[in-house]
């Protein structure tokens, strides 16, 4: 299918809602850092996967940008460019499953809280990479951070349980801002 047909085409509405879903990112985190590796980051990339598909993308890569730009482009950073891609793919595929709604909240469940768990994990090459850790280094960094990675995934998958919900509320959304055009 060509680029320039009317699904794929990016339009002003489109860049700002996906500019304004990146930022809610953002201060989702910004508003929830008291609570120590608990947010709504893998919720709101899975409900935007269901929702716009390969588009979840641009506000995935905006939040990261801003988290960059805020908290600056150190080397912390540099894992964010590819340690939500892994979620982003897992819904992709739950969503082709084409499984019954309540099958499907269980498995977005379970794929936002595996990720949250394997945060550390995913996370640890970089460090790995940049700090010059040997491979017992890594596996003693991963070890360190599991408790967090615990709290981390049993927060991702209980905050997935609202997937669908926000789901249908931006599908809403986008339906009533095609009439007011």
């Amino acid at each position: 299918m060509p680029l320039s047909t009317q699904k794929n085409k990016f339009t002003v509405l489109d860049l700002t809602k996906f500019s304004m879903l990146g930022t809610i990112m953002f201060l989702s985190k910004i508003i929830m850092q008291w609570i120590p590796s608990i947010h709504l980051l893998a919720m709101f990339i899975a409900a935007f996967t269901l929702t716009y598909r390969i588009k979840a993308l641009i506000p995935l890569y905006i939040y990261i940008f801003i988290d960059g730009i805020f908290a600056g482009f150190a080397m912390w950073w540099l894992p964010y460019l590819y340690i939500w891609a892994p979620l982003w793919g897992a819904v992709m595929l739950v969503s082709e499953l084409k499984l019954p709604h309540d099958v499907q909240v269980v498995a977005l469940m379970i794929v936002c809280g595996f990720h949250g768990l394997s945060f550390g994990t995913m996370y640890a090459p970089s460090q790995a990479l940049m700090y010059g850790l040997s491979f017992k280094a890594t596996i003693a960094w991963i070890s360190f951070g599991l408790p967090f990675d615990i709290v981390h995934g049993i927060g991702d998958f209980f905050a997935a349980s609202l997937v669908i919900p926000l789901c249908t509320l931006l599908k809403k959304i986008d339906n009533e801002s095609k009439y007011t055009k």
